[in-house]
């Protein structure tokens, strides 16, 4: 069984880097059946419940105020629109509904309506998520004593490069936020954005802190960059195609038991290309037809490409009354999930 390690050293990354691709997904794949069905997949929604007129300067990001990137503004979404999202999320075989608000961090008069969002999507037996920005120790207890399953907070590079990319926020104001939602008992999600101009230095940067965390993210998401007209990342180089199924492979070997998620960027994925990542260790998706504010493969295509591959979704149901998981029960059929 492989070890779960805490001290990745970049030599050592860089060395699976630098695997020839057989040998490196042959290392992926079978680090990744020592600790998941290698044909299930666990599948999540989205759903933005707060859009636009962020302070922060993320040079990535449509919902950015130092942008014109022709997106609206947005208030807090009502409660009952958020639930019933996450109803026809559910319906269509979601195990987990994740919120998202343009926020730097969120403000004392919205947490009642946050927290009340979480319980009654929680009510409904699915997993909870949140990405509400940075967490103060008192929100994000205040998160987890109202049920909430995971917080996503992204590192989106390596230390060196992220001052290219983010000036508003410093790298330890994202540590900081992890650990608030660690010691709160919420699961965390964190992971990166690929493809932003970085270097395979700056790739094997951002995994190894992940890597080094005190505890592994229970999630990693690996975005590949989705370029927005009118942010300074609109006409980024390409990232070869290979590099990305690379950077999947590394961090399911270096983080076995964490969930692999291929979140933005899989619009522009052919089935191939998404063949080879889930080859690769990803057990995790996104679907629906928006990513808070980008597009995403729709419902239908995800549910045929899974019935190519022969992988399902994952269910997982969640123990309402005392708010705590409970064993995840065999995953049925995607097709039988998202059948009418």
């Amino acid at each position: 069984m492989t070890a779960v390690r805490h001290d990745w050293s970049r030599a050592e990354l860089r060395a699976l880097f630098d695997l020839p691709f057989n040998d490196l997904l042959f290392r992926a794949q079978t680090v990744h059946r020592e600790h998941f069905d290698p044909n299930a997949v666990q599948v999540s929604t989205l759903l933005s419940i707060k859009t636009g007129a962020c302070p922060e300067d993320c040079k990535y990001c449509s919902q950015s105020g130092h942008y014109d990137t022709g997106l609206d503004k947005e208030k807090l979404l009502e409660i009952e629109k958020v639930v019933n999202e996450a109803k026809a999320a559910k319906s269509t075989g979601a195990s987990r509904f994740c919120m998202g608000a343009a926020w730097r961090s969120p403000r004392d008069k919205d947490m009642p309506y946050v927290l009340e969002m979480v319980k009654q999507v929680k009510a409904l037996g699915l997993e909870t998520c949140m990405t509400l920005g940075m967490l103060a120790p008192e929100q994000a207890k205040a998160l987890g004593e109202a049920g909430l399953d995971y917080y996503n907070h992204n590192l989106d590079t390596s230390p060196e490069y992220y001052g290219k990319i983010i000036t508003t926020r410093s790298y330890a104001d994202r540590l900081n936020t992890l650990a608030h939602v660690r010691e709160a008992g919420i699961k965390v999600c964190s992971g990166g954005i690929i493809g932003m101009g970085e270097k395979r230095e700056d790739r094997i940067g951002l995994l190894m802190e992940l890597a080094n965390l005190p505890e592994h993210p229970d999630s990693v998401p690996i975005n590949m960059l989705v370029k927005i007209a009118g942010t300074p990342l609109g006409d980024v180089d390409d990232l070869e195609p290979f590099e990305f199924v690379r950077t999947v492979a590394v961090a399911r070997i270096i983080m076995p038991k964490s969930f692999v998620r291929l979140s933005a960027g899989r619009e522009k994925m052919n089935e191939q290309l998404q063949a080879w990542c889930f080859f690769a260790g990803a057990n995790s998706i996104f679907y629906g037809e928006k990513l808070l504010t980008t597009s995403n493969p729709e419902t239908h295509a995800d549910r045929q490409l899974f019935d190519k591959l022969g992988i399902h979704a994952l269910q997982v149901e969640t123990a309402v009354a005392d708010s705590l998981p409970v064993t995840p029960k065999p995953a049925t059929l995607w097709r039988d999930a998202m059948s009418a």
